[in-house]
């Protein structure tokens, strides 16, 4: 009887600890800040790894921090532009033949036809606004899935780039040279123009993405569609209204990258739109949409920029470990998706 009632009472201390740690665990995939929160912790992780790895070379400096900024500004603006559209529940296949063409346009329009880069800039601007406004508009209105239409701006843009020139074309301009070598001292280390503006345009997107009724309805259709038509939530402005953004960040970001470069390409950016929508993944954004932050966003296009910045360090390794550490990181952070939705559908 003694030895019952003790198994009983020890089988009854162990039994509350099971549903408190599925509890836990079920909180944890339940918090939208969790991608986030892991991204942050990664980026300190391989920041850390690589100051004790490389701290004799240079590492630590304070500038070396900067030029992810610097190295990546491009990145960063058209990836708030991407997660603008995944956010909405859709995908941007255009934004690397985007960013590729506006560095053909600019440098044609500088160097071939003698235009000042102050009136060529918001011709480009506009140029990519108005692309992303008519593939939204197709999206919408013809209810073509946004992957088909974007593919079709991917090679439209892509073919435009071959029709301005089949050939690089150096831009020589002064005012490009100017603004790609002004610098802005920050006392610790400096930042170029490029990086400036892209913070600009994350803190722009941080306050209507939180902020905005505009940015409560890219969560809500993101969300569910069909609750947010019900709703009396204008779906179709919205939705063309993100693809309009996305344009114009991809052209800003070409822009960016021309003064970067300084030229233009037809091949400039091939491939680009894969690593803004794995920027966007990583950073913690639902694929699925009506879940994420453009905070997050930062912190994976900083994880993608140091990790070449580690390979640089290395000197031993090829770029392409580059593309195999983003492949790793993106599956780790599409389980991580998987596991939070299947968590909030029981």
């Amino acid at each position: 009887m003694s030895a019952t009632t003790k198994t009983r009472t020890a089988a009854e201390g162990r039994t509350p600890s099971t549903p408190a740690q599925a509890s836990t665990a079920a909180r944890l995939l339940g918090d939208r800040r969790l991608p986030v929160l892991v991204t942050a912790a990664l980026f300190l992780a391989m920041y850390i790894g690589g100051l004790s790895r490389y701290q004799n070379y240079g590492f630590g400096e304070p500038q070396v921090f900067l030029n992810l900024f610097i190295d990546n500004g491009y990145l960063l603006v058209a990836a708030v532009g991407a997660t603008f559209v995944i956010m909405s529940g859709g995908i941007d296949l255009s934004v690397g033949s985007l960013i590729g063409f506006t560095t053909m346009f600019t440098a044609w329009l500088v160097e071939r036809q003698g235009l000042p880069l102050m009136l060529v800039i918001p011709l480009a601007l506009g140029v990519g606004a108005f692309g992303g406004f008519l593939m939204g508009y197709v999206i919408h209105n013809f209810e073509i899935q946004p992957f088909i239409v974007t593919l079709a701006g991917l090679f439209l843009f892509r073919g435009l780039c071959l029709v301005i020139s089949k050939e690089s074309i150096s831009i020589g301009d002064s005012t490009v040279s100017s603004m790609a070598q002004t610098r802005v001292s920050l006392g610790l280390g400096e930042l170029s123009i490029g990086a400036i503006v892209a913070l600009v345009v994350l803190a722009a997107a941080f306050y209507i993405l939180h902020y905005t009724r505009f940015g409560r309805r890219v969560y809500a259709i993101g969300g569910n569609e069909q609750s947010a038509l019900l709703m009396g939530l204008p779906l179709g402005g919205t939705k063309i209204a993100v693809y309009t953004v996305s344009g114009f960040c991809s052209a800003l970001a070409g822009l960016l990258f021309m003064l970067y470069i300084q030229s233009g390409d037809p091949l400039h950016a091939v491939g680009m739109e894969l690593d803004a929508i794995a920027a966007v993944v990583i950073g913690g954004t639902l694929l699925t949409g009506g879940s994420g932050y453009v905070l997050g966003t930062l912190f994976g296009v900083l994880v993608l920029g140091l990790i070449k910045s580690i390979i640089q360090f290395e000197g031993t390794l090829s770029s392409w470990w580059t593309k195999i550490a983003t492949g790793v990181l993106l599956c780790a952070f599409i389980l991580i998706q998987r596991a939070m939705t299947a968590r909030r559908k029981t």
